[in-house]
């Protein structure tokens, strides 16, 4: 799960050399298959409802591709789908972020599964290629039944393709037997490491992956840093360097020398859950991937919004992730009902029971199951105070160069407007927008 928002430069390279070969698979899309052929067919004997505004064609068998962390439940939901529309549904594991790029090549070669399943910030590439069929048929009923940063991140080009399954975002892990209460603001956190912080034992208030950007624009959004103009689809306004991203690069800067003393590359994923595990870390930034592992490890946890950066709601990244159907797929149809089964309210409740997925559905997620559960209620209150991923494909030339400012930043003490500056100058030169 912490990769898949990193991916998006290696899907836009796949864009390029997606010309030859495939990975193979047992998908049903046809080469040949013509998008115009795609318009839903309304049953005559149905009468109302989501599930009657399509007939599965004829002879219909459909392939999935997801994680595996999602077979068993897949794998009997295939098998509720298939009692009731006579469609049998094979799961292939294939993992979330490497979906777009199996598809470049698996799916005009008609290998590719007939609906996939990855992270919203994936659309671009795969909507531009030609490669989703547009979510026309339920689009209403996804509307209504979605916030509205949900139904934004599954659209692209003002084209809705996805159907949301679950949204996910990070937020602030604490440990109760270390601290009772998760600090509101970033000087409780400082004031709380003044008598915790012993760098020298391993020992740190507070941390997160330093080398990843997914965690690191939430200190420069949260004074007014901003990825890209117009809701994350104008390429030619980027904001990493304007005043309020600089404020939050000096507020790193800030963390380094007061909680941090490390170096970027000095703490990852499995260093960083090592020190919460053993008791050497008091609080972190972390998603709901990490949930089962601290579950399991009997650790006395907690889970809240992330701090307040002066009077401003520290702000995150966040992802949508939807189902979606091949455009090349021989069985439109049956496909397109299919992501509409697995993505109601019902099927959204069985896998945040089977599965602790959080689910995007509006009237899922005020469920008392859901909603009553304090961890899984300070991730939901998060992502109403987050910024979903940008999909365009130009988010691909922001990885390298953003990351390369903060390092040196963090690690050198370089000038935070002359790192920022130098990053958004080589982000445009790379999407052609200086």
């Amino acid at each position: 799960m912490k990769k898949w928002f990193v991916m998006t430069l290696i899907v836009s390279l796949f864009v390029v050399a997606a010309c030859g070969g495939n990975n193979g698979g047992g998908g049903n899309a046809s080469p040949t298959a013509n998008n115009s052929s795609n318009t839903p067919t309304e049953d005559p004997g149905n009468s109302g409802g989501d599930d009657t505004k399509l007939t599965p064609e004829a002879g219909a068998s459909l392939v999935i591709w997801d994680a595996n962390n999602q077979a068993a439940f897949l794998q009997e939901m295939g098998a509720e789908f298939e009692k009731e529309y006579g469609v049998p549904v094979k799961f292939e594991e294939v993992g979330n972020t490497d979906q777009v790029a199996k598809l470049m090549t698996d799916g005009p070669a008609g290998l590719a599964a007939d609906v996939l399943l990855f992270p919203h910030d994936h659309i671009g590439s795969a909507a531009s290629a030609g490669l989703l069929l547009p979510n026309t048929a339920f689009e209403e009923e996804v509307v209504s039944e979605n916030a509205e940063k949900t139904v934004k991140a599954i659209t692209y080009d003002g084209i809705m393709y996805g159907y949301p399954r679950s949204v996910e975002t990070y937020a602030m892990f604490y440990n109760k037997d270390l601290i009772s209460e998760a600090p509101a603001t970033f000087e409780e956190i400082f004031t709380f490491a003044e008598t915790f912080n012993d760098p020298a034992k391993n020992k740190f208030a507070f941390a997160w992956e330093l080398q990843q950007f997914f965690y690191n624009f939430a200190f420069l959004a949260s004074q007014g840093g901003y990825m890209f103009g117009d809701d994350n689809t104008n390429s030619a306004d980027i904001g990493l360097n304007n005043d309020g991203a600089i404020a939050g690069a000096k507020l790193m800067a800030e963390i380094k020398e007061k909680l941090l003393p490390l170096n970027t590359g000095d703490i990852d994923f499995d260093i960083k859950k090592g020190l919460f595990l053993d008791g050497s870390l008091a609080m972190e930034l972390n998603g709901p991937w990490a949930l089962a592992d601290y579950k399991n490890a009997g650790i006395n946890f907690g889970v809240a919004p992330l701090p307040k950066i002066g009077d401003n709601q520290m702000t995150s990244f966040s992802g949508v992730q939807a189902y979606y159907v091949n455009a090349n797929s021989k069985y439109p149809q049956a496909a397109q009902l299919l992501a509409r089964f697995l993505s109601t309210k019902e099927m959204q409740m069985k896998n945040f029971e089977m599965n602790s997925l959080l689910p995007s559905n509006e009237e899922a997620a005020g469920d008392p199951a859901v909603a009553n559960d304090e961890i899984v209620k300070a991730f939901l209150q998060q992502f109403e105070n987050s910024t979903p991923m940008p999909s365009i494909p130009e988010m691909g030339s922001v990885w390298n160069p953003i990351t390369s400012a903060i390092s040196e930043i963090w690690n050198e003490g370089k000038d935070p407007k002359t790192a920022l500056d130098n990053a958004v100058a080589q982000i445009k030169d790379s999407i052609g927008t200086n």
